[in-house]
């Protein structure tokens, strides 16, 4: 979207109603004379399909604070070309919606979705703290990209896995389908019905 778009539509979701009000109140301040962010829905919890088909219909941008998309959500996204935008840093969020207002072309980090594992069961290892015993869902989990934690559509932890093991070896990657111990790097708050999300980042610029 470009300059002569004066009004860009976004759809908010956030982890906490004080977030979403914070956000709220600073996208107010964004809008200039030719160019405004009209949000036309904020709801707190995870992205889902029907956030998806609201964009669609509205041609609106769905923006994300501490919260991921559901499987149903990403898979709708991606067939439907909807922008799905997450941010765990709010002036980040506020600084990405200005630069998609006035269609400034900076240099932006663009994450690539590896894949999913639903944690099953949880247990101990001495060197690892807690260990996930999970079961890969969607895509692959790759041992050196980065990893989040999330539980009930919000991010707990987003960093790196520290382990990653089939049975008792060390692997690189765990494809759909398969179980696997993931530890995650200076975390241990891990608990069944969580989801580990495997991802990378990368620079690219705008166009």
């Amino acid at each position: 979207r470009t300059a002569d778009h004066s009004e860009l539509n976004v759809i908010l979701r956030a982890d906490a109603h004080g977030s979403l009000e914070a956000i709220r109140d600073a996208v107010v301040k964004i809008g200039r004379e030719d160019a405004k962010v009209q949000i036309i829905q904020g709801t707190v919890g995870a992205i889902t399909a029907n956030d998806v088909m609201l964009a669609e219909a509205s041609q609106a941008v769905i923006y994300g604070f501490n919260v991921r998309p559901d499987s149903a959500a990403r898979k709708a996204a991606k067939d439907q070309g909807i922008d799905i935008r997450t941010f765990t840093i709010i002036y980040e969020l506020l600084d990405d919606l200005e630069s998609l207002l006035v269609g400034q072309l900076a240099p932006d980090e663009v994450e690539s979705f590896l894949g999913v594992a639903d944690v099953r069961a949880t247990f101990r290892a001495p060197r690892y703290g807690t260990i996930a015993g999970s079961f890969v869902t969607e895509g692959e989990i790759n041992r050196n990209a980065r990893a989040r934690l999330v539980r009930d559509g919000v991010v707990i932890y987003d960093g790196r896995i520290a382990s990653l093991r089939r049975f008792k070896d060390d692997v690189a990657t765990v494809a759909t389908g398969f179980e696997c111990g993931i530890g995650l790097e200076n975390f241990r708050d891990i608990k069944e019905g969580d989801t580990i999300e495997s991802y990378q980042v990368r620079e690219v610029a705008r166009t």
